[in-house]
């Protein structure tokens, strides 16, 4: 399968942040998962565009479980950028809220498991 079919499906499927606001840079498919690798883009949060900011790296990245599909579980992972900023001197990053509260998966499937209980 090619990448770019590949990314029309994760279109599809994954949630919409993520495809608005991260790289989809790998994938692994095997017999039982579906790993999905993201990494923010360079774009500074809208909250901060009147500040002069600048990449200072990413964090560690983080992995959340996300709806299986065809009976493989499927995992997200995601690096997430910071940037510095020059005029307060501190280093800010963008609210994901991607992790429901208490848990390891994406708000999205939580909000699915609690409807199903």
């Amino acid at each position: 399968m090619s990448s770019n079919t590949l990314l029309s499906i994760a279109n599809l499927l994954l949630p919409e942040v993520l495809i608005t606001y991260f790289d989809l840079t790998k994938y692994k498919v095997n017999q039982e998962e579906i790993h999905f690798y993201f990494t923010e883009l360079n774009v500074v949060p809208d909250e901060f565009k009147e500040f002069k900011l600048h990449s200072k790296g990413f964090f560690p990245e983080a992995t959340v479980q996300d709806f299986p599909i065809r009976g493989k579980n499927v995992y997200l992972h995601i690096t997430r950028r910071r940037w510095f900023n020059q005029t307060t001197s501190k280093v800010v990053t963008r609210d994901w809220n991607l992790v429901a509260k208490g848990t390891r998966i994406t708000s999205e499937f939580a909000t699915f498991l609690k409807e199903i209980g």
